[in-house]
């Protein structure tokens, strides 16, 4: 744990001097917390409760969400639903940004080579700097639904639409499926920066994981998937599975003794 703890030190002691990176971490959570609720503040007042007719249109599995709910509470709910995947990128956009950089960035600066001739191990190697870039990725979501959180209360938002957004689906895609998130893109980055020589080519390269997440959210928009306990339970298990097989697979994959010589 010692030498993990002093790569993370390190990590973010040098990642953090870049301007993208540390904007992005700080900004992202921001941006992502107050967009939902500038919308919900502004349709609040202008939504009319005309009961069953207000859900028309809706997707029959999410419309069995809003038992209990007036029409008017359906429709925002159903709006702030969309935002949770704007949550979810926020766990895989942070980790590229600091795990891209990761390699290729010590290769720019030449502390590689006095970093790979040290006695850790390849498995403490990839967890320490893995968690520099998982961590501040799942504090910055945290500290964004916080945010949101504290603004629903504040704005007097509908209780029912409050209570949507504290609901096993979104506990679960925040307190799970987050982190998995994080894991899989923060792997799959220092694969790439790995064997990359440019920092940008790095993230545009990883930035590719953000397609899913963008297909899911349209697909929900589309009316072809319903965002329920059962679609998040199986999104779970199966990004799990994904996580576990790349981290099995990381110590092959990140090929140590090769990146020095892949570096020109």
């Amino acid at each position: 744990m010692k030498h993990i703890r002093t790569i993370i030190n390190k990590e973010w002691a040098e990642v953090f001097k870049n301007r993208t990176v540390l904007y992005t971490t700080l900004l992202l959570p921001l941006v992502f917390a107050i967009l939902p609720l500038i919308m919900l503040k502004s349709t609040a007042g202008s939504i009319p409760d005309m009961g069953d007719a207000a859900t028309t249109g809706l997707p029959e599995g999410f419309v069995q969400s809003c038992e209990g709910l007036s029409g008017g509470d359906c429709l925002q709910v159903y709006l702030v639903s969309e935002f949770l995947f704007l949550f979810m990128m926020m766990p895989v956009i942070i980790p590229i940004n600091i795990a891209a950089y990761s390699i290729v960035g010590e290769k720019t600066t030449r502390s590689l080579e006095p970093l790979l001739a040290t006695p850790i191990t390849t498995v403490e190697l990839l967890a320490g700097k893995c968690l520099a870039a998982v961590l501040p990725a799942i504090g910055a979501t945290y500290f964004s639904i916080g945010i949101f959180n504290l603004g629903l209360s504040l704005l007097k938002i509908s209780p029912g639409v409050i209570s949507y957004v504290n609901s096993p689906i979104w506990l679960l895609a925040l307190l799970a499926l987050g982190p998995l998130l994080s894991l899989i893109s923060t792997l799959f980055a220092l694969f790439i920066s790995s064997r990359v020589t440019d920092p940008r080519v790095a993230e545009q390269v990883s930035a590719v994981l953000i397609v899913p997440v963008m297909g899911v959210m349209l697909a929900q928009m589309a009316g072809v998937v319903t965002l329920n306990l059962t679609m998040m339970l199986i999104a779970i298990a199966a990004v799990a599975a994904l996580a576990f097989a790349m981290l099995h697979l990381g110590n092959a994959i990140f090929e140590r003794e090769n990146i020095l010589t892949r570096w020109k």
